[in-house]
């Protein structure tokens, strides 16, 4: 059921760059409350709001079934500020269901974003939760895990992609 909900790869939204959310209402924690279901559903760690066709600079992560002291956490209008070092780790994404990639992304990052009050807030990740936030970030560009791969590699996977893809 909530794979149906999930956009895949093809979908036009998912590369389309998100706007910002300027406004912070009741509404706003439903559309995240609807995130947040739709990925645990999934059995998600990470989901963007692109990934189920609204164009807002959102995405929510719940590492808690990855480590005891994660909370959920809904990011909203969120900017990669520093990131520092490299590290290659195994990815998925809901959007390429069954397709699981090594990706290089940065070891640590310091991300500025908005919770769904509007308050502004600065963290620093690591790990896991460094490498969950920059690949929702990417969502929000349009930017997708595929992208950070070799062009050789995506030839490779063609007919996988080809399986994946809508449209």
């Amino acid at each position: 059921m909530a794979g149906n909900l999930v956009r895949k790869y093809g979908d036009p939204v998912l590369r389309e760059p998100c706007e910002p959310v300027v406004v912070f209402d009741e509404e706003l924690k439903r559309f995240a409350e609807k995130i947040f279901s739709i990925m645990k559903s999934a059995n998600g760690i990470g989901l963007a709001a692109p990934q189920v066709g609204d164009t807002r600079r959102m995405f929510v992560i719940d590492l808690s079934s990855q480590t005891f002291d994660a909370e959920p956490m809904a990011f909203v209008n969120p900017e990669i500020e520093s990131t520092d070092g490299t590290e290659t780790a195994e990815e998925g994404c809901l959007s390429f269901p069954g397709l699981f990639l090594q990706v290089v992304r940065a070891e640590k990052i310091t991300v500025k974003f908005q919770d769904l009050e509007g308050k502004t807030h600065r963290i620093e990740a690591t790990g896991l939760a460094a490498r969950a936030i920059q690949h929702e970030n990417d969502h929000l560009n349009g930017v997708l895990f595929i992208d950070h791969i070799p062009s050789v590699d995506r030839e490779i996977l063609a007919g996988k992609l080809k399986k994946i893809k809508v449209g």
